[in-house]
């Protein structure tokens, strides 16, 4: 549906016609019926319409007010009527919803099917479904509105016009879904990758490569129940590996320190406090002391030591 809400030019034969609705049963009798027709053809003149001087358009105008009397009412009454009961259900498809509307009323007005008017009929009919449209539109909440109309392939200028939006909120909104059509696709090649695994494996595989809570239900057509069972796996899975990551840090970290003050032989003793006095010489900065200790594989409770009870390694000396 790409129609637009500008207005268009009536036909002539519809302006006639929504003349004669304007008029009463008094102005279709007697003396008053002339005049009628004459006052009619003058409006249709000043619209644009040569109908006063041109024998075929005003014929027509005599026609379409002749048959106004015979049925007793004006055929806008009927369309009008018609076009009103329409639901957006009903307009889904609007060549059917013309045939049905046709249908229902061709029967008095048989010449709403002839090729000058049907083309008509179905611009009515589609105004109506883009007017629905708008109107449901309106009633959803955020932006589900605008989305229902870019689905249904609405006219941009109608959206921005019938929403009251900017040409910029309407962009905004269809990048916002191919980004999700694009986040589908992707899906759909992970689901490609675990076909004929378990819903646990499938959910699992989602999981790890960020696909939303809501897509895998949509899509891998799980209940939550599973969604929550994975959900926990991986939570206690987590839970494991961060344990055993702690437990290796902190080997790391005491293989690093080296061994402590009473597993330290006597002679490393020794030559650990040597080196020390050497770094020491070097530099009396905390932070480099420590960092050479460091390089030097000297144990860090011996740096401890040096760093703020540096007199105590002359008695680890005199023990060892």
């Amino acid at each position: 549906m790409t129609a637009t809400d500008a207005t268009e030019r009536d036909p002539l034969w519809l302006l006639i016609e929504k003349n004669i609705l304007e008029l009463d049963s008094q102005d279709l009798s007697g003396e008053k019926l002339e005049a009628s027709i004459q006052r009619i053809a003058g409006q249709l003149d000043n619209a644009g319409y040569n109908v006063s001087s041109h024998g075929g358009n005003l014929l027509k105008l005599r026609w379409a007010v002749g048959k106004t009397r015979k049925i007793g009412k004006p055929l806008m009454k009927d369309l009008n009527t018609a076009i009103a009961a329409l639901t957006i259900e009903d307009v889904t498809d609007p060549y059917f919803a013309t045939n049905k509307l046709l249908d229902d009323i061709g029967k008095t007005w048989p010449e709403l099917r002839s090729p000058e008017c049907r083309p008509d009929v179905i611009r009515i009919v589609e105004k109506t479904k883009l007017d629905l449209l708008i109107a449901k539109a309106k009633g959803l909440p955020d932006d589900e509105g605008i989305r229902l109309l870019i689905e249904e392939q609405v006219a941009s200028e109608s959206i921005t016009n019938g929403m009251e939006i900017t040409g910029e909120k309407l962009e905004q909104v269809i990048a916002e879904i191919k980004k999700e059509r694009a986040e589908r696709e992707r899906v759909a090649t992970l689901l490609e990758a675990v076909e004929g695994k378990s819903e646990e494996e499938k959910v699992k595989h989602l999981f790890e490569n960020e696909v939303s809570e809501e897509l895998i239900i949509e899509m891998a057509k799980v209940e939550k129940g599973v969604i929550d069972a994975v959900k926990q796996a991986m939570e206690d899975e987590l839970k494991e590996k961060q344990r055993l990551a702690e437990e290796a840090a902190a080997r790391k970290k005491e293989a690093a320190a080296g061994p402590g003050l009473e597993d330290i032989p006597p002679d490393e003793m020794i030559d650990y406090i040597e080196s020390i006095r050497d770094i020491m010489e070097f530099s009396d900065k905390e932070k480099e002391i420590r960092v050479m200790c460091e390089q030097s594989s000297i144990p860090k409770c011996l740096v401890d030591i040096a760093v703020s009870e540096p007199e105590r390694l002359d008695e680890l000396e005199k023990e060892a």
